[in-house]
């Protein structure tokens, strides 16, 4: 089977188009057959070791010391089952799927198996698959994050980075809670977060949300430029700072703000369960939540397709297909 693999970090031409054996199901998995994967933010940083303050020394440790433990980049997949093992009882051939594989990561290729209790569930018959695979990284990050901040109806929620993988998917599901929705983003993508359902909009290159007077519940940083020294005047008592994207001072700086301020920093690698796709997977079927799709690339335009993700103007998921018309 065709694969796209890297054997050291570097920029987006260290990956390369390989042929490698297709792999067999155990009696536990399930072999899917990837119509689509994506190129997320995390993608990226894996591959180049672009990353918050603090954390370069410890990717290499978790992903590869001196080079990729892991030579198959892509945390993000919709496809068919192919084959199953014989213990399998939640699918069978024939079953269209989307799966999140998170820091394992492997999805850049045509095959890829995957234990059945793993995070995989059936593809909303309403979704291409391109869409279907752009449903779990930042869907489940949004509600990793919202769960831990206990999110109520009616908060208030400002979304810094608003059309980005993330901040498309926090919009929608903070509206999807009931809460009343800002998003930050730049000049050409205010119509875009508009239509996603946000309240208000901001414009980052016009105004400036921490000297605007307002304030809110949750503010959620998924663009890394919004530190609590910055924000902390616009958080009510009792609001909450999500940072989806830290460096590792602020992070190590949120247990003592708890406990000195009445505002909290939520910080940490978000998780990921099989429950959290079936419920995406439940909101998108029902019209409430919908990746935005910026742009696709075939599966040969990999290199091309990080290039664009590089550069940091991506919004909302880069479709990677490895099936016509998917």
């Amino acid at each position: 089977m065709k694969a796209i693999m890297y054997e050291r970090y570097g920029s987006p031409e260290v990956l390369q188009l390989r042929e490698i054996e297709k792999p067999s199901p155990k009696d536990n998995e399930i072999l899917i057959k990837i119509y689509a994967t994506t190129v997320t933010s995390g993608d990226w940083r894996v591959r180049s070791l672009t990353v918050p303050v603090g954390f370069r020394l410890i990717m290499r440790l978790v992903f590869g010391i001196s080079k990729p433990k892991q030579p198959i980049l892509g945390t993000e997949l919709a496809g068919m089952v192919e084959a199953i093992g014989k213990e399998v009882k939640r699918f069978k051939v024939g079953d269209q799927v989307f799966a999140f594989s998170d820091a394992a990561m492997g999805c850049y290729a045509e095959y890829k198996c995957m234990a059945e209790d793993g995070a995989i569930a059936l593809k909303p018959p309403s979704l291409t698959y391109g869409e279907a695979a752009a449903l779990s990284f930042g869907g489940t990050t949004a509600l990793d994050f919202f769960r831990r901040a206990k999110l109520q109806r009616d908060e208030r929620v400002l979304v810094n980075g608003a059309s980005g993988g993330v901040g498309t998917a926090a919009v929608q599901l903070a509206i999807h809670f009931g809460a009343e929705v800002t998003g930050v983003c730049s000049t050409s993508n205010v119509e875009l977060v508009r239509a996603l359902g946000a309240s208000h909009v901001i414009d980052y290159t016009q105004a400036d949300f921490t000297q605007n007077g307002e304030v809110y519940d949750l503010i959620v940083d998924t663009a890394g430029s919004a530190p609590f020294f910055r924000c902390k005047a616009s958080l009510k008592s009792g609001g909450r700072l999500l940072m989806v994207l830290a460096g590792l001072p602020e992070m190590l700086r949120a247990p003592w703000v708890s406990m000195t301020s009445c505002k909290k920093i939520i910080a940490g690698p978000a998780s990921a369960c099989t429950e959290d796709l079936h419920f995406l997977a439940g909101l998108a079927e029902a019209g409430e939540f919908k990746p935005v799709i910026d742009r696709c690339y075939s599966f040969e335009q990999i290199v091309e397709a990080h290039r664009y993700v590089d550069a940091g103007h991506k919004r909302g998921n880069v479709i990677i297909s490895l099936e016509k018309g998917v």
